[in-house]
């Protein structure tokens, strides 16, 4: 006590001479004057450029609307006539472009900053870009700025700032060929797509790897109307500030807890104040498919342009964030491609952007090669080198490049999906549910309403992955990139998920592109999430790899919001009891179902908490759901010869029945 009287005292003291001193300013006493030290740091600092490899430069390249975009240039000492990588970014140039302190200029590039080994072996100037409105450029920042046109009253978008900044350097680099190619991942994937439209001359190339393409159908905001929820964080981060400074705050270990109970994603974001955020307020205001994701949808945007520059579109098997955008672009492109020469296309067993990380495993699962190694140097290489080098370089890259799981083998493939370089297409088989948890390629022959259901209850959402739930992030300890290769034993053990096994394979199986599902189900409630599975079940022992015996790996998975059962954009209540049918897509496959192991397909209604839940009662929009909306429902799924439910295979060769051990 009596040292806390003292601290009183002191405070006492202190106080009285504050009063004294704010009295004799008032009476205009001279506050005494001391020298100031001459500061040490100078106005600017030139770093030296001894021992360097490279020669690092920054310019402010304006674009048309007299915005200026931070630009970092990066020159190989010795360079003459090379020819110039772009990569676009909202992630800070100055962080992709200063990752080690080194004179090498392979320590100055962040792994992130995409295919070091092609930047290093092939004597390119490396340019990174800060977009509009980001870190230390101009302008306003809209997410995914969409092209000009019904969504952007502008005169400027990323097409017309990458052709202005083209523009710039083929003016303003005197080493360079006056080439340029432009490549990146996800957002910076999706920057290169937005470049094709009306290029720039000099853009003689591009590699969209993991590019974002329609948020609402399959990539970053929602798939197939369901919002990814654990991606408001994201939102957050990258809209709320210039320089990203503003943080997410969770008061929770387990992302579970935090989302479940907040109740619906829209109150979340109300807690976390994101109601302040552009982006956000539109998110909220369109849930479903309308004009304003219509007019963003790449794939189709590009569709509508003339065919022009080459591009290596680039995809991940096992991509937990725009598994959609690549392959959906390649559909929409490849048609027009009546030369063979501009659409190439590589599949990879990858994670999100793991093209440019070790690509030798994923998981627990081992490819027995670095993949990602290979990607570089015999595909992306060559294939950039033969459109920007002077005298067009030779390669030997075929049209599409696609390594098959299972196998782990990488296929030259003339198009895509093909089981054979000839061309040969996969044929659709269903391979249907039938009684006892089995199934089979053989349809239903009862006539009776066979059906198997069970209670999917909102207050107890199947998770996605086991508990606790990191949120999405990369970096030590962040498992996030690799959940899609999970093992799904313990939801395969949940009352509240259906799960159909064939017998044990003799033979292989092997698909080769996106598996259909046509699921014919009922609700007792009027809304309801459809997310099905297919799965690679491993023998009980894998004497090489014992950690595997048994292991669920999930081959391709999706989810389906019910609502959106007859039109994408019109919203309509499920008739309660009634057997409805709902057909989508799974994200590709080309894996091969080995002798020994089983086919799998999960069924279940809820993917919490990377998905919002559904509250099964309808409501306009499930952003606004309350608390009171959350029903649980009884769910029923067919497997009759009137209501059969199966996935479609895209199978390579057919199959030779039976195909599995009795």
């Amino acid at each position: 006590m009596r040292r806390f009287e003292g601290w009183r005292a002191t405070g006492a003291f202190v106080g009285a001479f504050a009063v004294a001193a704010l009295a004799a300013r008032a009476a205009d006493t001279p506050a005494p004057q001391y020298p100031q030290l001459p500061s040490e740091t100078p106005a600017t600092f030139t770093p030296s450029p001894y021992g360097f490899d490279h020669e690092r430069r920054e310019a402010m390249v304006p674009m048309r609307d007299g915005v200026k975009l931070h630009t970092v240039i990066l020159v190989p000492k010795g360079a003459h006539g090379a020819p110039i990588l772009l990569t676009r970014t909202p992630y800070s140039a100055d962080e992709l472009t200063t990752h080690r302190q080194s004179a090498h200029l392979g320590s100055a590039l962040d792994g992130y900053d995409n295919a070091l080994d092609v930047i290093l072996g092939g004597g390119y100037i490396r340019v990174v870009q800060d977009i509009r409105g980001k870190y230390g450029s101009e302008g306003d920042y809209v997410m995914t700025r969409p092209l000009r046109g019904p969504q952007n009253a502008t005169p400027v978008d990323e097409s017309t700032d990458a052709y202005d900044t083209i523009e710039w350097l083929t003016h303003n680099v005197p080493e360079s060929n006056g080439k340029v190619g432009i490549l990146g991942i996800s957002y910076d994937g999706h920057l290169p797509l937005m470049a094709l439209v009306h290029p720039h001359p000099a853009l003689k190339v591009a590699a969209p790897m993991n590019p974002m393409v329609d948020g609402w159908k399959g990539d970053d905001w929602f798939h197939n109307g369901a919002f990814r929820q654990q991606g408001l964080p994201y939102i957050l981060e990258q809209v709320a500030s210039r320089d990203n400074h503003v943080k997410w705050w969770s008061n929770a270990f387990d992302d579970y807890d935090l989302y479940l109970d907040a109740g619906s994603a829209g109150e979340l974001a109300r807690r976390e104040g994101l109601e302040q955020v552009g982006f956000w307020r539109k998110v909220l205001a369109h849930p479903s498919y309308d004009s304003f994701w219509r007019d963003q949808a790449l794939d189709q945007e590009l569709a509508a342009e003339p065919l022009g520059v080459p591009m290596m579109l680039v995809a991940g098997l096992w991509d937990a964030e725009d598994i959609y955008g690549a392959l959906a672009v390649y559909r929409a492109l490849k048609p027009k491609d009546t030369a063979g020469d501009k659409v190439f296309l590589t599949i990879g067993p990858w994670y999100h952007g793991q093209e440019i990380d070790d690509g030798s495993s994923l998981g627990k699962i081992r490819f027995g090669q670095d993949t990602s190694a290979y990607f570089q140097r015999e595909i992306l290489l060559p294939f950039l080198d033969h459109y920007l080098k002077d005298g067009a370089p030779a390669m030997d890259v075929a049209p599409v490049n696609a390594f098959q799981t299972g196998t782990n083998v990488w296929r030259k493939l003339r198009s895509w999906p093909s089981g054979c370089l000839d061309g040969c297409a996969p044929k659709p088989t269903p391979l249907y549910l039938e009684p006892g948890h089995a199934l089979g390629f053989s349809p239903p022959a009862t006539a009776r309403t066979e059906f198997d259901e069970y209670v999917s209850d909102p207050a107890k959402p199947v998770p996605y992955r086991a508990r606790p739930i990191q949120p999405i992030a990369y970096g030590p300890g962040m498992t996030w990139p690799i959940w899609l290769t999970d093992d799904q034993r313990e939801m395969s053990g949940r009352t509240d998920v259906l799960v159909y096994t064939t017998p044990v394979l003799d033979r292989a199986v092997e698909v080769s592109g996106s598996p259909l599902v046509n699921l014919v189900a009922a609700t007792s409630g009027t809304d309801a999430d459809w997310v099905v599975k297919l799965i690679d079940v491993y023998p009980p022992e894998v004497p090489v790899h014992p950690e595997l015996g048994g292991y669920q790996l999930m081959i391709a998975a999706d989810i389906f919001r019910g609502r959106y059962r007859e039109s994408l954009e019109t919203p309509k209540a499920l008739e309660p009891n009634a057997p409805l049918a709902y057909r989508f897509e799974l994200p590709a496959a080309n894996h091969v179902f080995l002798p020994g192991h089983r086919i799998m397909v999960q069924v279940q209604s809820s993917w919490f908490p990377l998905y919002d839940r559904n509250p099964q009662t309808f409501v306009p929009n499930i952003f606004l759901a309350k608390p009171q909306d959350y029903r649980a429902a009884t769910v029923r799924v067919y497997r009759s010869a009137r209501h059969a439910s199966f996935v479609e295979l895209p199978l390579v060769g057919g199959v030779k029945r039976p195909a599995v051990m009795h």
